[in-house]
């Protein structure tokens, strides 16, 4: 069992926030959450699935809702009576199942809902698995690795700060727990908190990507050393990707989004510097980075990672961050193999986001 100082802590939310591919949430948020928890005096544990027994359950806690920013308006139209919407669901799940969950697991790498999954287990006094279940961050619940291998996401139990509790006991096909999710999130003024995918331990070794926490911690420290000596942080970033490579370097040109049924829909043009001088990148994007091209031509294919990091601290740019003049360095990085079956690629490949293309390795697109 690891437990995480606070520069580990800061580090993890800046490798999260990276391999968040421009979604998982704001890392302003995924730090406070954390950070709370550690003033408190409580521990921020991480385990691995060896150190927890094959009857113990695990489970996923996350927020759903779209990653554009809201107006203080927009926040404030409903009044909110839960605090802690992940903690209520976290307790209504538990009495559902009559059991403890012995630990979490994020649902996917990102600034703010890998904290989340870490915070609510160090509120409860839980440890966290390194590990989680994606791999990167991703719009839709349809892409987590639990499809791959025909695993139930429910029982579930949602929360809005609004006060709307319920549990989902079964769903038809993936795409209508989507639906039921994605609909509370929005008419809870944009989020609610999410806890699903009870896994005994036996079951998640088939499907959990493991290490990825610790990984993300290893990258936001290769980063901020980097500052600190006054070398280049993006190159210490992409030299602790694996499969990874920079595939552009340039200055937003353009950035168009719309909030949309919960989710931010968008595309940005990147005009070429330096040896990209001339080309251009252009990203379409769901939450997250989902496809990109170079001069029209694919340069990266879903499910691989898109990271949009800033030219000059190499920390990771979340999409409601993104702006037209922003010097940005573009990397593409490879997927954990298990994607790239089959039942991988129909949750996470480029039909599935209406891109007409059949998937390519990043590593073979150049």
């Amino acid at each position: 069992m690891r437990t995480l100082s606070k520069t580990e802590i800061e580090d993890l939310v800046v490798g999260a926030t990276i391999f968040g591919t421009g979604g998982g949430g704001s890392p302003e948020a995924g730090l406070k959450s954390l950070m709370s928890q550690f003033n408190q005096g409580r521990k921020l544990q991480l385990v691995s699935l060896d150190e927890l027994k094959d009857n113990d359950l695990i489970a996923s806690p996350y927020f759903v809702g779209s990653v554009a920013q809201k107006s203080e308006k927009q926040h404030h139209q409903k009044k909110h009576v839960i605090e802690d919407p992940i903690a209520a669901a976290f307790k209504l799940l538990e009495n559902r199942l009559g059991k403890r969950i012995a630990a979490t697991v994020a649902a996917e790498l990102g600034g703010a809902n890998t904290p989340a999954s870490m915070a609510i287990a160090a509120k409860l006094g839980l440890p966290s698995v390194d590990g989680d279940l994606m791999g990167r961050a991703g719009p839709e619940l349809h892409q987590s690795t639990l499809h791959i291998f025909s695993f139930s996401m429910v029982p579930s139990a949602v929360v809005s700060p609004t006060g709307n509790q319920f549990l989902v006991e079964n769903y038809s096909v993936i795409d209508d727990y989507e639906a039921i999710a994605r609909y509370a999130s929005v008419i809870s003024g944009g989020y609610v908190g999410v806890v699903d995918s009870p896994l005994e331990v036996s079951k998640a070794n088939r499907c959990l990507v493991k290490g990825t926490i610790s990984k993300c911690i290893e990258i936001g420290m290769e980063r901020r050393e980097a500052v600190e000596e006054n070398r280049d942080p993006v190159d210490a970033v992409l030299r602790k990707l694996e499969n990874g490579r920079k595939i552009f370097k340039g200055i937003v040109s353009k950035y168009s989004w719309r909030d949309a049924k919960g989710f931010l829909f968008g595309e940005v043009h990147v005009s070429g510097a330096g040896e990209y001088k001339g080309k251009k990148l252009r990203s379409a994007i769901m939450n997250e980075h989902i496809m990109c091209w170079i001069d029209n031509k694919p340069a990266v294919m879903p499910p691989d990672l898109i990271m949009f990091l800033d030219s000059s601290s190499g920390v990771g740019i979340t999409n409601d961050k993104l702006a037209k003049g922003k010097k940005v360095t573009v990397l593409g990085s490879s997927i954990d193999k298990m994607w790239r079956k089959r039942r991988g690629l129909e949750f996470f490949g480029p039909r599935h986001f209406g891109h007409l293309y059949d998937y390519v390795p990043f590593e073979k697109l150049r």
